[in-house]
């Protein structure tokens, strides 16, 4: 069954590189379409009334299927392609997941990315100014409070959610590699992150993440290096 697909989506959206991870793992081939969600286009809320990225667009022997937000999107992609299995292959295992991609998408978000990307990323596209200085501390600090959660974790497990790759590992990748594309992150601290992010970064479905620049946003000098 052949399916065509539209990612309508922001390159350095935490939220919007959860869904090409997975597309990309799961082998499933997609049109990009890069869309200036801030400026509110009305193509954006024709698709979501939220305003909200991402949203996949799919058009098949079925129809037409619009699926708005990321949490929907992963779930659906988990239903319609399940292999590879990317919640896990047993309750317990899809259990752990789902509750680190509440983790990423809420306290994670709220207590450091949320704060590193409004004022790293966000007042200068809106051209709202200088970061503040408090702000971006109080990211930082909440950064290495989760960076001290996820070693705890990754001493024990060889994934986040266990012995396998799943949607936690892209949830956290997808929040953690914007917040390395400015160069935030205290990496020599946390070694065992340092090496499950080296570990991810490594995936051929990271690849196009790699590639991703924004005018006026240049990325760190160790961005895109393997070996960092």
């Amino acid at each position: 069954m052949s399916v065509d697909r539209t990612l309508h989506h922001f390159p350095l959206d935490p939220a919007s590189r959860q869904v090409r991870l997975a597309l990309g793992e799961k082998r499933l081939a997609f049109t990009d379409q890069v869309v200036r969600y801030w400026e509110e286009p009305d193509n954006l809320l024709a698709l979501n009334p939220a305003g909200v990225l991402p949203v996949l667009v799919e058009t098949g022997p079925n129809g037409r299927l619009v699926i708005c937000e990321t949490r929907a999107i992963l779930e659906h992609l988990e239903e319609a392609y399940p292999e590879p299995p990317l919640l896990g292959r047993d309750a317990a295992d899809r259990a752990e997941a789902r509750r680190l991609l509440q983790w990423f998408d809420r306290k994670f978000d709220f207590e450091a990315a949320g704060p590193l990307l409004h004022e790293k990323m966000e007042k200068r596209l809106l051209r709202l100014g200088a970061p503040a200085l408090a702000n971006l501390r109080a990211g930082r600090e909440g950064l290495r409070h989760h960076l001290k959660y996820l070693e705890s974790l990754l001493r024990a497990r060889d994934w986040l959610a266990g012995r396998r790759l799943s949607l936690a590992d892209f949830a956290a990748a997808a929040y953690i590699s914007v917040i390395d594309y400015f160069g935030d992150v205290p990496w020599n601290d946390f070694p065992a992150a340092k090496t499950w992010y080296m570990k991810v970064k490594s995936r051929p479905c990271f690849r196009p993440l790699l590639a991703d620049r924004w005018p006026g946003l240049a990325p760190a000098g160790h961005y895109d290096d393997l070996d960092f």
